[in-house]
C-alpha cells in the first residue's frame, strides 16, 4: 500500500532508539524527509546516517532536550513546519510512589504530558493552515492498565491523554488528526529497565522477570519496535484521516478487556 507520504516532513523526539527510531525508520523508509530528535549526540547521528543509508531520505538530527524550553526551540528551529509530529520521551524512573519527590513529579510532567502539549502547540496551527496534519504521541498501555511502580508515567501520560482527547475534535476538520499510541511490552531499553526495577522489588532474578512476562501475553513475546513504526506510520497516512482521538494498544492482547 502507498502511504501517500512521499515529500512530507516529520519531526520525530527521542529518536535515537526504541519506539521512537522505528517511527523515523518506518516513516523515511515511506519517503517522509525525518528530523530526529534525541538528547544524547553521539547515539542520535549514528541512528540518523543508519537512516539516511537505508532510505536516501533527507534526515536532520537535533540534539536537544524536548523538556526544555530552549530544546524546543532549537528543535523547531531545525523543523518549523512539520507535516508529522511524533511525540516521545523516555519515561519517568519506576518505584515507590513515597519515595518520589515534588521535583520528580515536575519533571515527569514536563517531559511526559507538558513537553508533547508545547510541541502540539508550536506546529498545530500551521498543519491546520495546510489542510493536512499529522500528530502522533506515544503514550503507555499504563495509560489503560496501570502498572504499579510506573506510577509518575501512570499519571502524566494520563493527564496527555485527557489533554488530546478535547483538542483533537477540534482539529480534525481540517485534515489534522491527533492520535495516541499505547506500546505495551516492547524490545526496548525502556522495558528492559522496567524488569530490572522488578526483579529488584521482587527478590528475583532479570531472566525469570522476562520469562513471566513474555509467558502471560498471548503472543508469548515482546514486540518489536519495527512494527509499532509500520502502525505509526499508517497512523500518519493519507488513508488515515478518519482515525482520529484514539488510544490505540499495541500489546499483544494483553489487555484483559473488551473496550
Amino acid at each position: 500500500m502507498d502511504l501517500e507520504l512521499h515529500g512530507k516532513t516529520a519531526l520525530v523526539c527521542a529518536s535515537s532508539k526504541g519506539l521512537g527510531y522505528g517511527c523515523a525508520l518506518a516513516l523515511a523508509q515511506e519517503g517522509v524527509a525525518v528530523t530526529m530528535v534525541a538528547r544524547g549526540r553521539e547515539a542520535l547521528e549514528a541512528a540518523a546516517e543508519t537512516v539516511r543509508a537505508a532510505t536516501g531520505v533527507a534526515v536532520t538530527a537535533v540534539s536537544a532536550d524536548i523538556a526544555s524550553a530552549e530544546g524546543r526551540a532549537r528543535v523547531l528551529a531545525a523543523c518549523p513546519s512539520p507535516d508529522i509530529l511524533v511525540n516521545n520521551a523516555g519515561g519517568p524512573k519506576p518505584g515507590d510512589f513515597r519515595d518520589w519527590t515534588r521535583e520528580d513529579w515536575l519533571a515527569a510532567l514536563d517531559a511526559n504530558m507538558l513537553a508533547p502539549i508545547e510541541m502540539i502547540k508550536a506546529t498545530v496551527d500551521g498543519m491546520m493552515a495546510r489542510g493536512f496534519g499529522r500528530i502522533i504521541n506515544i503514550t503507555s498501555s499504563a495509560v489503560k492498565e496501570p502498572i504499579d511502580i510506573l506510577g509518575l508515567s501512570n499519571g502524566a501520560r494520563s493527564g496527555l491523554t485527557g489533554f488530546v482527547a478535547g483538542l483533537a475534535r477540534k482539529t480534525a476538520a481540517r485534515n489534522v488528526t491527533i492520535n495516541n499510541l499505547l506500546p505495551g511490552p516492547f524490545a526496548t531499553g525502556r522495558l528492559e529497565a522496567t524488569l530490572r526495577a522488578s526483579a529488584s522489588l521482587n527478590g528475583c532474578s532479570y531472566e525469570e522477570v522476562v520469562a513471566q512476562w513474555q509467558a502471560r501475553n498471548p503472543a508469548g513475546r515482546f514486540g518489536e519496535p519495527m512494527e509499532f513504526g509500520r502502525t505509526c506510520a499508517f497512523l500518519c497516512s493519507a488513508h488515515a484521516g478518519f482515525i482520529n482521538a484514539q488510544n490505540l494498544l499495541l500489546d499483544g492482547g494483553a489487555y484483559p478487556g473488551t473496550f
